[in-house]
């Protein structure tokens, strides 16, 4: 479904990143993984090898937080590869704190790798995109940007300005013809839900109907999806893949 594309993934080292990178590889794509450090990034490459050794993937390390780091890297992808199809903004981190407790700093680093790291990726990678005459770009975003959750309103907050920026995005990068969508993952079998209470795992499967943890393969199918072409006429969309967990 992707013979011949060049896809960046960020946070593709573990988890649903993990799970997208591989659904690319095994699809055709040639994917480049971006991991908060080169050790990661190296670790999660060499174990993909290992499935695979014909997969074209390598890792990167750039900060997310640090745009002009972020640009040298995409356009050393670039001019490796000659192009660009395929931008997965993945990389994210999620909170719990009470409004009460919050310190304005762990706010302030949610926005900043939650949203502005999606800038950053994505300011690049569309003037590469429009310069070969189309893209992709998909943002992960997430159930409570929906819903919202009772605490840590960082990460909720973040999460409604990523659909904003995908909804936005989608009708201002249409002309160049870049597809702009977002993935709304619901409770999925990650590290952040294996590192929970047994009971309170227990409590987010009663809310969700298909009464499950969704697992990372079927989030990355939703990835796969809207990066194939089958998603030609797909932009603009909040896909969610949560099970109805919405209320």
């Amino acid at each position: 479904m992707l013979k011949g594309k060049v896809a960046i993934v960020t946070g593709g080292t573990r988890g649903i990143g993990y799970a997208v990178v591989k659904k690319y590889l095994e699809n055709g794509a040639k994917v480049i993984l971006f991991g908060s450090r080169q050790e990661t990034a190296d670790k999660a490459v060499a174990s993909l090898k290992e499935e695979n050794a014909s997969w074209e993937v390598e890792g990167m390390a750039p900060s997310l937080a640090d745009a002009e780091e972020v640009a040298e890297a995409i356009a050393k992808v670039k001019e490796k590869y000659g192009r660009l199809d395929i931008l997965v903004n993945n990389a994210g981190i999620s909170q719990s704190t009470k409004l009460y407790d919050y310190d304005p700093k762990e706010f302030e680093k949610a926005i900043n790798l939650n949203v502005n790291a999606i800038f950053y990726a994505i300011q690049p990678a569309a003037k590469i995109m429009k310069e070969q005459g189309g893209g992709c770009i998909i943002n992960t975003s997430s159930m409570v940007s929906i819903s919202g959750q009772p605490a840590g309103v960082g990460y909720p907050a973040s999460k409604f300005a990523v659909n904003g920026i995908t909804i936005s995005l989608a009708r201002e990068l249409g002309p160049d013809n870049i597809r702009v969508n977002a993935v709304a993952p619901g409770v999925t079998r990650t590290d952040m839900v294996a590192a929970l209470p047994p009971q309170v795992v227990e409590g987010l499967v009663k809310t969700v109907p298909l009464r499950r943890v969704g697992e990372p393969e079927e989030v990355a199918n939703a990835f796969l999806f809207l990066a194939s072409d089958m998603a030609s006429y797909v932009t603009g969309e909040i896909l969610s893949v949560d099970g109805a967990a919405r209320s």
